[in-house]
């Protein structure tokens, strides 16, 4: 079966072919800067072989997924003879509200249940939701299949995810903690299981997953379910982030918007995108930036890294009695793939309950790896998420029920 995944962004369509038949991946790429000057496809083919990176007028995702769907069946570089060889699409869903605990089939009612979802995430549903119509118009004949990045935190008990803000809120508006990031931690969870299905019995693991990279999140994971995480109603809750604050005190909003003179909405816009790393470094987002610049003596990278170290460690603590210990501590997206600085300074915090890493194992980087000593009593380990892998997979299955349900009927 031949699979597209596709994540639709505000600017952009990040997108990726499988053959799932001969376990391969046909063509990835990322159209950029959609709608403006400079917009280009960087795209990538068979292994490799096809590397190019062109600028086309892309005025809106219609045209880039136009251009896309035309690169796969290309004369020089092409992976497919044709479009109708595409049998489901992907789509990466940021938000299902409480309605979505699965992936499911788009239908004109899924559609519309979606739309509903808009106002728990308006910046990215209306894009996520752009995507499906446009795919529905030129790969119609294609199962379309929404996996949602709230999904796998579903499990969540309601002492975990309501608020402690009256009830009727959460009764008539939704207003909850629903958690992202969770097509990459239920891959970490399911590698996790596949490492050490001949060593443990997987369904009693506690494990703590670390998805570090410009947006993070901590999951906790008891028997391959998530029971708690640390981003809540948005993705702007929670840890220290590359632009967002996560948690600070809700009363700082109307105070700076006092002080500054501006509205919720602009301080709400600060929080998201020059706050957290940058808001503190102020030169740049990029942990590679900060930790250079800290080594060479920079006193605000210093305090950006050590804040950073700090929240995720303090985050990985209250974590632990929520499981009632703790066996795996995963590692994983850019940063826990490829700081093997900030892996072992995290680890150095934990100490006190046996976590101890190899020094020499810890500096590989963006490999799947254990890391932890043999004494350790919590295995450590750095695993390489692929989300787009895990929508695959969920499509493939999806897929292959409505076309069971075709038969039969």
């Amino acid at each position: 079966m031949k699979v597209l995944v596709l994540n639709c962004g505000s600017s952009s369509v990040k997108y990726k072919l499988y053959d799932t038949d001969a376990n391969i991946v046909l063509a990835e790429g990322l159209a950029e800067r959609i709608g403006m000057q400079g917009s280009r496809i960087k795209h990538l083919g068979l292994g490799e072989n096809i590397k190019i990176s062109i600028e086309y007028a892309l005025s809106g995702h219609e045209e880039a997924i136009k251009t896309v769907l035309h690169l796969f069946t290309h004369d020089n570089y092409g992976v497919i003879k044709n479009i109708d060889e595409i049998q489901a699409v992907g789509h990466r869903i940021l938000h299902g509200g409480e309605r979505f605990s699965s992936p499911v089939a788009i239908d004109n009612e899924v559609l519309d249940l979606l739309i509903q979802c808009v106002e728990l995430a308006p910046l990215h549903m209306q894009h996520n939701i752009a995507g499906i119509k446009i795919c529905q118009k030129l790969i119609n004949h294609a199962t379309q299949v929404a996996v949602f990045d709230t999904e796998f935190h579903q499990t969540m008990p309601d002492y975990a995810y309501i608020y402690p803000i009256p009830y009727d809120y959460y009764k008539k508006y939704k207003v909850r903690k629903y958690g992202f990031h969770g097509i990459s931690h239920k891959y970490v969870a399911q590698r996790v299981a596949e490492i050490l299905c001949d060593k443990s019995k997987v369904e009693d693991l506690k494990i703590i997953s670390c998805h570090l990279g410009n947006g993070a999140s901590l999951c906790a994971i008891k028997s391959g379910k998530s029971i708690d995480t640390t981003m809540g109603l948005t993705p702007l809750a929670g840890l220290m982030m590359g632009t967002r604050s996560g948690d600070i005190d809700p009363a700082v909003i109307p105070f700076l918007a006092e002080k500054e003179r501006i509205s919720l909405e602009e301080v709400v816009k600060v929080l998201n995108e020059k706050s957290g790393v940058l808001g503190i470094f102020g030169a740049s987002s990029d942990f590679r930036d900060v930790i250079k610049d800290a080594g060479a003596g920079n006193d605000r990278a210093r305090l950006a890294l050590d804040m950073f170290i700090y929240r995720v460690a303090k985050s990985i603590g209250s974590l632990i009695p929520v499981m009632g210990g703790l066996d795996i501590l995963v590692f994983t997206a850019g940063i826990g793939e490829n700081s093997s600085e900030i892996r072992r300074r995290i680890c150095e915090k934990f100490v006190n309950i046996g976590i101890e890493i190899d020094e020499q194992l810890n500096l590989e980087n963006g490999a799947e790896i254990e890391i932890s000593t043999v004494n350790s009593t919590v295995k450590v380990l750095v695993i390489p998420t692929d989300e787009e892998k895990m929508i695959a997979q969920e499509t493939i299955s999806v897929a292959k029920c409505c076309s069971s349900h075709k038969m039969i009927s």
